[in-house]
């Protein structure tokens, strides 16, 4: 698909009548996603207390954000805010979970309140996105990533492990992360180190493309901005960051290509603008958000499934 010509898919509920109608012809649904990869609902007055028949329709099997790594607080059955990150601050392009072993492969995105300016959430197709990195960037990342956790016990810069994997017992910690290939050692001072090795790209399971798949600039402290890397950096080494990334056999990745990939995500995206009522289901393979600054109160919500 030209990356020129890629769009999010809007549905208007002035055109197709009741959210319930629509929603509950599940094949439909699907096929619109499989095709556009991205559908924004718009006018069809879906309260907040009215969300869960929507949600079952769309995510019946929702999941929890465990291994998440941004900021967020759970409101109801694996319904979470959408990120708790400051608001004057861009939240780049990056698919949810691609750092993990397993990640969902749909996001339903909920507008329970729209801030007074700002705060699209941009989308932008992962195939163009791949594209249109230059290809010795591309060639750069062929051998896959490493990201790296330092996750406190309770206090300290980041997220805790408890937050992390919504528990606070240690033996299930490892159990989970036993099936995941990745290595992590609890520290002295009752925090974990985790690290994994993941590919930069990966196939959509439909479409058969490539597609850029990682969050590469989101764990390089290039993409903080030079004053918040360098405050960081009197602070703490790279290695006891709250999350670093390196090439897959530990080289560090040049700060270049992080903003090089940074830069290009962003100025491919298109910007959903928010109304109180509205909701996005995204093919969270095909197609990777963000966050534009913005402000006043903002209350957006998402849920995941497999």
């Amino acid at each position: 698909m030209p990356t020129d010509l890629w769009q999010p898919h809007e549905i208007s509920g002035r055109d197709v009548g009741p959210v319930e109608d629509l929603l509950s012809d599940h094949d439909h649904v699907d096929r619109l996603l499989a095709e556009h990869g991205t559908l924004v609902f718009r006018g069809f007055g879906v309260t907040e207390p009215a969300l869960t028949p929507v949600l079952d329709h769309l995510l019946p099997d929702r999941l929890a954000y465990v291994h998440g790594n941004s900021p967020r607080t759970k409101v109801g059955g694996n319904v979470y805010t959408s990120t708790e990150y400051p608001p004057e601050f861009t939240i780049s392009m990056h698919s949810e979970l691609s750092y993990a072993h397993t990640w969902p492969s749909r996001l339903l995105f909920y507008c329970a309140r729209a801030p007074e300016s700002g705060g699209a959430t941009p989308v932008v197709d992962c195939a163009g996105w791949l594209a249109a990195l230059d290809p010795d960037v591309r060639e750069a990342f062929r051998g896959g990533i490493r990201y790296t956790q330092n996750l406190h016990d309770g206090f300290g810069l980041g997220k805790s492990w408890q937050d992390t994997f919504e528990t606070g017992e240690r033996a299930d910690v490892d159990s989970f992360l036993a099936t995941t290939g990745a290595d992590w050692s609890w520290q002295d001072d009752g925090g974990l180190r985790v690290s994994q090795v993941r590919p930069a790209t990966t196939v959509h399971p439909v479409t058969g493309e490539e597609v850029w798949f990682n969050q590469v600039d989101q764990w390089h402290p290039a993409a903080l901005g030079d004053d918040v890397a360098a405050e960081l950096a009197q602070l703490l080494p790279p290695e006891e960051l709250p999350q670093s990334v390196t090439f897959a056999d530990g080289e560090p990745i040049p700060a270049e290509h992080v903003l090089h990939v940074r830069e290009r995500g962003l100025a491919l995206a298109i910007d959903v603008e928010w109304a109180a009522g509205d909701f996005m289901l995204v093919d969270n393979v095909r197609a990777a958000h963000g966050r534009r600054p913005y402000t006043g109160a903002r209350r957006v919500l998402v849920a995941m499934s497999s």
